[in-house]
């Protein structure tokens, strides 16, 4: 479904990215472990377009998107979920959600989206007409993804669900994505807890200082010496 290919990607001079190259299949969760300042965010944010490599491609389902603005990325079926949930505060639940259909087709079928995600999260049903302000931290997660999935995305790239939040959120958010994949929604997912991300994933990447610098399954990079040491803490 989407193949990224010897990606390099700058800030003015300073290079971030470097030759990053990994692909996602169809129905896989897919997750992408690094540490602060690793470059997953950068590379999430290339692949949806807000920022340009300077070479590299990337393919989503055979098609090259890196020209590509992000709107139109949007609209081919990638949607974000980003870091630090960046809801609109004064919004309400239900208006923070409709936000999300706006692009491709998914505003003709809003409703059913929003009746679909407030089945996965109950609690979004019960705050619809609650500013979003007002939510807690893990309510607030819960509502960034369900803007995502009101877009009707192919692959939805999730940055860092579990960040700062309480191990039993964590525990229903990590549910609700395992879920989702029954749903036939690819997921990409950076994340710095290991043991969440390789739980539900398929397939893992290790990004370190803007390099991919191991791949594998889920089972053999829990395996990896390089992973119990730098995220299991072994």
């Amino acid at each position: 479904m989407l193949e990224v290919k010897n990606l390099n990607v700058s800030y003015g001079v300073i290079p971030v990215l470097h030759d990053v190259s990994l692909s996602i299949r169809e129905n896989e969760l897919v997750a992408l472990l690094g540490s602060n300042g690793a470059g997953k965010s950068t590379l999430l944010n290339t692949i949806q377009g807000i920022i340009k490599p300077s070479s590299g491609s990337i393919l989503f389902l055979g098609k090259p998107i890196q020209n590509l603005p992000t709107h139109k990325i949007i609209a081919v079926g990638i949607a974000q979920v980003p870091e630090g949930r960046r809801l609109f505060p004064y919004m309400t639940v239900k208006e923070n959600l409709l936000l999300g259909a706006y692009p491709g087709k998914a505003w003709q079928t809003k409703q059913e989206s929003m009746e679909w995600v407030m089945e996965l999260f109950p609690i979004l049903k019960e705050r619809a007409y609650m500013p979003s302000r007002l939510l807690s931290g893990g309510e607030q997660q819960m509502l960034t993804i369900g803007r995502g999935l009101m877009a009707q995305p192919r692959l939805l790239m999730v940055d860092e669900p579990s960040l700062g939040l309480a191990p039993v959120i964590q525990d229903h958010l990590y549910q609700t994505l395992g879920k989702l994949r029954q749903s036939k929604i690819t997921i990409l997912l950076p994340e710095q807890n290991a043991l969440r991300a390789l739980g539900i994933a398929n397939r893992g990447y290790v990004m370190q200082d803007g390099k991919i610098v191991l791949e594998g399954n889920a089972a053999s990079l829990m395996q990896s010496d390089l992973v119990k040491k730098a995220y299991l803490g072994r």
